[in-house]
Formats: structure tokens, sequence, C-alpha cells
């Protein structure tokens, strides 16, 4: 499956929750990513991403595998994601570094999830912070065939528009870049 999805820097956080709130009950999780990749940064070079992701939620803490393939769409950067729940995320980071995969980065992702359907599709909004980076962000995802990318993604831009963002707030810098460029001391998002 692709996400198609589109990240905005957000300019009214409390009215993009307000709107959020009527929609679906939001889900507050916190995030601790672990991106990995080859010693020589191969799968950086083919934009490609490797993820091990625990989720800590009111009532429970999940660790998530991801694998994310080369963006199908450039304008977005939507890729094919694959992803699984695994039961130890000690033994997951030791199999990683095991086959040779280094830690790249390493962020905390402050979420509140909502879960709804919109457009006929079923939908994810997460309203973001990162406490290294300025801002709050939104991500609107959902998941489709690849053939169904654009009209997915013009579904999710008309959904923006509802929740009060507009074209000029989308991003497609990632987080793990910006994180690193704000602990290099260059500018971040």
């Amino acid at each position: 499956m692709i996400e198609a999805e589109l990240k905005a820097c957000v300019q009214a956080p409390e009215e993009t929750l307000r709107r959020l709130d009527e929609r679906a009950v939001g889900r507050a999780e916190v995030y601790q990513d672990t991106y990995y990749d080859t010693v020589d940064g191969e799968l950086e070079a083919r934009d490609e991403e490797l993820r091990v992701r625990t989720v800590h939620a009111a009532d429970e803490t999940r660790t998530l595998l991801t694998y994310k393939g080369a963006p199908v769409d450039e304008d977005s950067g939507s890729k094919p994601e694959h992803e699984t729940r695994v039961a130890d995320a000690s033994a997951v980071h030791a199999m990683l570094r095991g086959l040779g995969y280094v830690p790249t980065v390493e962020l905390e992702k402050r979420c509140r999830n909502y879960s709804f359907e919109a457009r006929g599709r079923q939908m994810l909004a997460t309203l973001v912070r990162v406490p290294e980076l300025d801002g709050t962000f939104l991500e609107l995802e959902t998941l489709v065939e690849e053939k169904e990318v654009s009209r997915a993604l013009e579904d999710v831009r008309e959904v923006l528009v509802e929740l009060g963002i507009e074209s000029a707030d989308l991003t497609r810098q990632l987080y793990t870049d910006a994180v690193k460029a704000r602990r290099d001391g260059t500018v971040g998002v």
C-alpha cells in the first residue's frame, strides 16, 4: 500500500485542533523513533526509510517496524509503506544492528491522532510537535493502491483546506532532516 500523505506547518494550531475535534476523538501518543541506514547511507540515497517506532499511549505501549520505499509521487513524497508490530523493541534494535544497520537519528514526536472517514476514505490526521523543532505540524494520510495516489492526494488536499490549512503551508521537509539540521546548528523546519 502507498501512504498518500501531505504534511503542513500549522499556522493556527488551536483552530486546527478544534476542527479535528469536531471530526473525531483524538488520541494523545508519544512516538520514540529511531531511523536506521547502512554505514554508506544507501537507504537515504534511494530516499527510503527504515524505522523502529515505540508508541506510548494512555492505555498501551507498542513498537512498530516500518520500511518506506522510494516516493511514488515526487510532489508529495508519498511512499509505499510496510509496517508490522513487534513484540520486543530491544530485540529488533539488536537485529538491525547485527545486520549492519546503524542508527542515523533518534527523535520524539508528540502526537494527537484522529481517525475518520472523509471523501469515502479512511484518513489519519496527526497533529505533531517535535520538541526540538519550532511549530506545530499536521500530517494527513490515507492508504491506497498506487493507481489511486493522485486522486487520494486530491482528497487529502480538500480535507486539509477544511481543516484550515492553505497550500502555502505544505512542506516536504522530513522531521529527521530538520532535527539533524537543528543538532548541527543549521536551520530546521
